[in-house]
């Protein structure tokens, strides 16, 4: 029986070099007006970024049209936003929601998803206290932000990572501390049925 020759692997895509969606470009648009409302960009450069923007394909190609701005951070009296599963679970996301410097989850009974994927944040980094507790929390942040594990205690349920160390320029870094309690936390990226959703029903502009 002759032998097959081995099927050709495909490498994998650097984060770079992802395509960017909807929600993606309108997040770097309005930065964009944010930064001209300030001063920082003449209207001039603001229409033509703002063209760019609109037209870009990848990661790499939005996050050079704010390379050169800063990222304000929310007034200093926002409150966390806190999450307790309770009896029948809790979650946030994935809808558009303004993400504050720190974000508490406690599993409780029914469990806690905090899902990323659409939120707009301001921040560089972002600090999440998770709690497994009974039921588990789950926590979901885009492709292109990274998460830091190690002020986590596994717990009894364990921490499971899935996220890649690849963090694009000017995306978030979220820090986790905690524990994972019975149930256990999981971080990761929106897996292949929620990429779907995202993709079937834009966010409105």
């Amino acid at each position: 029986m002759t032998a097959q020759p081995p099927e050709p692997t495909v490498p994998p895509v650097p984060p770079a070099e992802l395509r960017a969606s909807h929600d993606d470009r309108e997040a770097v648009v309005e930065r964009l007006r944010d930064a001209a409302a300030e001063g920082r960009i003449g209207l001039d450069e603001l229409d033509a970024r703002l063209e760019q923007a609109l037209t870009s394909r990848t990661y790499a190609e939005l996050a050079v049209l704010t390379a050169d701005l800063p990222r304000p951070s929310p007034p200093e009296s926002q409150p966390p936003l806190v999450l307790k599963g309770g009896m029948h679970g809790a979650s946030r996301g994935p809808g558009r929601w303004e993400v504050p410097g720190r974000v508490v989850a406690r599993g409780g009974m029914g469990g806690v998803k905090v899902d990323f994927s659409r939120a707009q944040c301001r921040l560089t980094e972002v600090a999440v206290e998770a709690y497994g507790e009974m039921a588990g929390v789950t926590i979901v942040i885009p492709d292109a932000w990274a998460a830091d594990t190690g002020g986590m205690d596994p717990g009894v349920g364990g921490l499971r990572d899935k996220t890649t160390p690849d963090r694009l320029p000017g995306t978030p870094l979220v820090r986790h501390t905690g524990s994972g309690g019975m149930a256990g936390v999981v971080i990761r990226h929106p897996n292949r049925w929620e990429r779907r959703r995202l993709r079937d029903n834009p966010a409105p502009s």
